[in-house]
């Protein structure tokens, strides 16, 4: 007779099954929108062991002889200060292991975060090759019988480059991917699946660690995330009974991670959230809702305050004091909040790349000092920010012969190069000492209160210095790492930290729920960032999107309010000449930063939706829709096209809907065409290349 366990909120609650000869598994999910039974035994906690292995080979991480081993020894349910938390006591007598799987929901979200901990009982040394952070069958509907459960499912996942971050696409798991095998002939369940990784410290520099699934005939979604800022995995698979997720930190056969446990040693996974809707958009909203309850508490986190960094299209890492002091009072005048001074302040060779590492002003950019600078930053009333890349020393820095071999990151004793810099061991004290100090120095003596934090190399898998494996010392590292933020905050609560990675490289939820923003990309070509602006949010909250508005000179005002209609729906990033503009432009930019300060409180509650479907990289049209409140803020682009373009609203329909147009305002109207019945909105926008951001404000319900 199985034991049957259901837990969580009114919001969202799970089901877990298990009996004397089957491990726990995920029997149900369910919650106001959608509702899934799961038919399909999948241990709930999969390790690979080097003495355990797979109990057919293959390359899944699931499947696992330990995770088929394991047998239900208790479970605790407690309260916690946002929600609730359970713990399930998990035993292996043969293979000497424990396993805890916890799990935690907070109020409000229709969203799960479990990690699991391994502890060695035994008597010998236990080798680990892989631990997930979760592992599930996908469902069906109840009451539901279709011939082909797992072929009504979609996947839809990103890939990320340096200048095109956040390409999403779905497709049907059913054909190219998972075509018919006749497995059920074989008595065997198939050995291949779908999977993304990331290998080294670009957490996501090419697969994205958000991902989802969808059933449009189940009326049911899956969307997750794996929190961690270095290396991970999740895959898709198909058993006979039905498919499963899987979703997990560094393995040994993707990124040359095993952990090896002393008897009594344990080893704890990265947390990975998975939130549960009636399709895609329901997801990620349960997702995005679970960002925000889970993210540090900060003053930011709702003033959002305006941002202009000289960087972009504009000093390009060349910052002078003669080229900063217009663009200071530019800013100040347009309305920015923060001003923010991005590379090469810190350079007096003129190639500053591989000499970074010191973090001292440069004498010969500034002739009177930084703090001249920074002076005129706070006399227009702006918040002083600097860049900086804290994690590396470039091979002609000082600092390469100030700190030792071992607070690098090594392979057999020597320091890994990657592109004319080392790369910092952050588990080292001495790499710590000198980034505190360096961070503690720069805002005592200018008062900083951003900063911009970039991160521009990869390490690759690790470091095997002090390690049981590359990626153990990687893994160690990325905690280190966040340890470092942690405590920096804590000693600076009100300081402002922008993430960046030559972009957006490392926009994961282990960075994300510490800093403030993320830079989206280095995209410099203005007609190409709008489906990177508008797939921002499947990644992070659409408060920490800042998508870079840097309108230029020689721009037409149509180009101009595109620029700056990329910047609106999340954080207003500023960039450009502005000291340069024509009056008219110069408009524009008042213009939009007052919209942007409109917005920001509906943005910060906000939850997105694509009503143009997933934003593709070579689209015509691109859409992004945030759901605030009473009303819906809709920013759309034309990158060219004649054509009309139909939007689908259905959670509007049967409805009338006020549709304004909140930027610009002053620029030829689009032509809008709501039809209720349909729950459809046409747009047609005769002036070619040009963006518009709308407020959609439908009527009381009957």
């Amino acid at each position: 007779m199985s034991s049957k366990l259901s837990w969580g909120h009114t919001t969202f609650t799970l089901k877990f099954e298990w009996d004397a000869d089957q491990p726990v598994c995920l029997a149900g999910a369910s919650s106001p929108e959608a509702e899934l039974v799961i038919d399909h035994p999948m241990p709930a906690v999969e390790v690979l062991s080097a003495a355990g292995g797979r109990l057919a080979a293959s390359d899944r991480l699931s499947h696992t002889a330990v995770g088929a081993g394991l047998r239900y020894v208790s479970h605790e349910i407690s309260e916690t200060s946002g929600g609730t938390a359970l713990n399930i006591l998990l035993r292996s007598f043969r293979h000497s292991l424990e396993a805890t799987a916890s799990f935690e929901m907070l109020n409000g979200a229709a969203a799960v975060r479990a990690t699991v901990t391994v502890t060695n009982t035994g008597t010998g040394d236990a080798v680990l090759q892989a631990v997930p952070s979760w592992s599930a069958g996908f469902g069906t509907r109840p009451g539901t019988v279709v011939d082909d459960s797992f072929g009504t499912w979609e996947s839809i996942s990103g890939t990320s480059d340096w200048l095109g971050e956040g390409r999403w696409g779905r497709r049907p798991l059913r054909g190219r991917d998972f075509p018919r095998l006749g497995e059920d002939l074989t008595g065997h369940n198939p050995r291949g699946a779908l999977a993304a990784v990331s290998t080294g410290a670009w957490s996501t520099g090419k697969n994205l660690p958000v991902a989802a699934l969808e059933s449009p005939q189940f009326a049911a979604a899956w969307a997750w995330q794996i929190e961690h800022n270095g290396a991970w995995r999740w895959e898709i698979g198909e058993d006979t009974a039905d498919g499963y997720f899987t979703l997990s930190g560094p393995t040994d056969r993707d990124s040359s991670w095993n952990k090896v446990l002393a008897p009594g040693a344990s080893f704890t996974t990265v947390p990975a959230t998975v939130a549960f809707g009636s399709d895609l958009v329901g997801a990620m909203g349960e997702l995005t809702a679970f960002r925000r309850l889970a993210r540090r508490e900060h003053l930011d986190n709702s003033t959002l305050g305006v941002v202009f960094n000289d960087y972009m299209n504009t000093l390009n890492g060349d910052p002078t004091t003669e080229k900063l002091l217009p663009l200071i009072a530019a800013a100040a005048d347009v309305g920015a909040e923060i001003f923010c001074i991005d590379a090469g302040w810190y350079d007096d060779s003129g190639n500053w790349w591989d000499s970074v590492g010191e973090w001292l002003p440069s004498t010969t950019r500034f002739p009177g000092g930084l703090g001249l600078v920074v002076d005129a930053i706070k006399d227009a009333g702006l918040v002083a920010g600097l860049w900086l890349e804290p994690e590396v020393v470039g091979v002609r820095s000082p600092m390469v012969h100030r700190l030792p071999d071992e607070a690098f990151l090594q392979r057999h004793g020597q320091r890994l190069v990657e592109h004319g810099r080392y790369h910092l061991d952050l588990r080292h004290p001495a790499a710590v000492r000198h980034l505190d100090d360096v961070v503690d120095r720069l805002v005592k003596d200018f008062g900083v209160g951003f900063f911009k934090f970039d991160y521009n190399v990869d390490p690759g898998a690790g470091t095997d210095h002090r390690a049981d494996s590359l990626g153990d010392g990687l893994l160690e590292h990325n905690r280190a790492h966040l340890q470092w933020l942690d405590r920096l905050l804590d000693r600076h609560p009100g300081l402002v930290i922008e993430n960046c990675s030559s972009g957006a490289m490392r926009m994961d939820f282990a960075l994300l729920s510490r800093l403030a923003m993320q830079s989206t990309s280095d995209q410099q070509d203005f007609l190409r960032y709008p489906p990177i602006a508008a797939a921002a949010p499947l990644s992070m909250l659409p408060e920490q999107a800042a998508n870079w508005a840097y309108p230029q000179p020689e721009m037409s005002s149509e180009e101009v309010a595109f620029c700056l209609a990329t910047g609106l729906l999340g954080r207003f990033y500023l960039s450009g000449y502005l000291n340069r503009m024509p009056p008219e432009s110069l408009e524009l930019v008042r213009e939009a930063v007052v919209a942007s300060k409109a917005l920001r409180a509906g943005i910060s509650t906000s939850r997105p939706y694509w009503p143009a479907g997933l934003p593709a990289w070579t689209d015509p049209w691109v859409a992004l829709g945030l759901r605030s409140g009473e009303s819906d803020l809709l920013t759309l682009w034309n990158r060219g096209s004649t054509a009309d373009i139909q939007l689908a609203l259905p959670h509007l329909a049967g409805r009338e809907v006020l549709i304004d147009t909140v930027f610009p305002v002053d620029l030829p109207p689009w032509k809008t065409t709501w039809d209720p019945a349909e729950g459809t909105l046409t747009v047609a926008a005769p002036t070619g290349i040009s963006a518009r951001t709308f407020r959609l404000t439908p009527d009381s319900p009957d």
